[in-house]
Order: structure tokens, then C-alpha cells, then sequence
């Protein structure tokens, strides 16, 4: 039951800000001074920030209605999200410059590493086939 909800709170945090970064690539300028200064750059910002955290909502969100999928969903969400931290926290390291927009993604990238991690030790079925 706190797995389907996880996955649901996923659905909430990562789809919209992906639809929202695809229609407006902008927003980001304000909030975490990612600013596109050409086509090709705008096009990366709807894929990246748009297509990809819209795509990871969208797993979410299957996995919620099909539970088969939420080991699944729960690796994938660990793996990202701790790639994200981990190069997060390098960046910071080497270019310094943390904001609140920082502080923000990083709290949110621990939480979701660590809760689907320990959703995923706490689960019947092995990892791997």
C-alpha cells in the first residue's frame, strides 16, 4: 500500500514538471538559471527536463495501476535519482554555486533514492530472476 502511494506521490512530483518544462523550456531560467540560447538548446531542455521527467512520472504512474511493474518503477527511481545526486554533488564540489534550487533537488533526490530503496529491500521478490 506505501509502495502504490510512492509511486503515485512520483506521478505527482515528476510528470507535471516535465510538461511543464517541455511547454515553457523558460521556467527553468528563473529557477535554476538554465537558460536556452538556441534552437538546439531548447530542443535539449524540452527532452531532457520536458520529455525525460514527464517519461519517469509516466512509469510512475503505470506502475501505480499495474503493480506488476513497481519493482521495476522502484529500481528505475533509485537508479536515477541516485545518478542525479551523485553527479548533483559532484558538480556542486567542482563549480560550487549552491542555491536553493540545489538544496531543493538534493533533498528531493535522497528522499526519493531512499525510500525507494528501502521499498525495494523490503519486497519478497528477489531483484533478478
Amino acid at each position: 500500500m506505501f509502495e502504490r502511494g510512492f509511486l503515485i506521490l512520483m506521478t505527482l512530483v515528476w510528470l507535471p514538471y516535465g510538461a511543464m518544462c517541455f511547454i515553457d523550456p523558460g521556467l527553468l531560467a528563473e529557477s535554476s538559471g538554465v537558460v536556452a540560447t538556441t534552437p538546439t538548446a531548447t530542443t535539449e531542455i524540452r527532452a531532457m527536463y520536458g520529455g525525460l521527467q514527464a517519461a519517469i512520472g509516466a512509469l510512475a504512474l503505470l506502475a501505480a495501476i499495474k503493480s506488476h511493474l513497481a519493482k521495476s518503477a522502484l529500481i528505475a527511481l533509485a537508479m536515477l535519482s541516485g545518478g542525479l545526486l551523485t553527479a548533483r554533488l559532484i558538480g556542486l564540489a567542482m563549480d560550487g554555486g549552491y542555491t536553493g534550487y540545489t538544496g531543493m533537488a538534493i533533498g528531493l533526490e535522497v528522499f526519493i533514492c531512499t525510500v525507494s530503496s528501502v521499498l525495494l529491500r523490503g519486497s519478497r521478490e528477489p531483484l533478478v530472476a
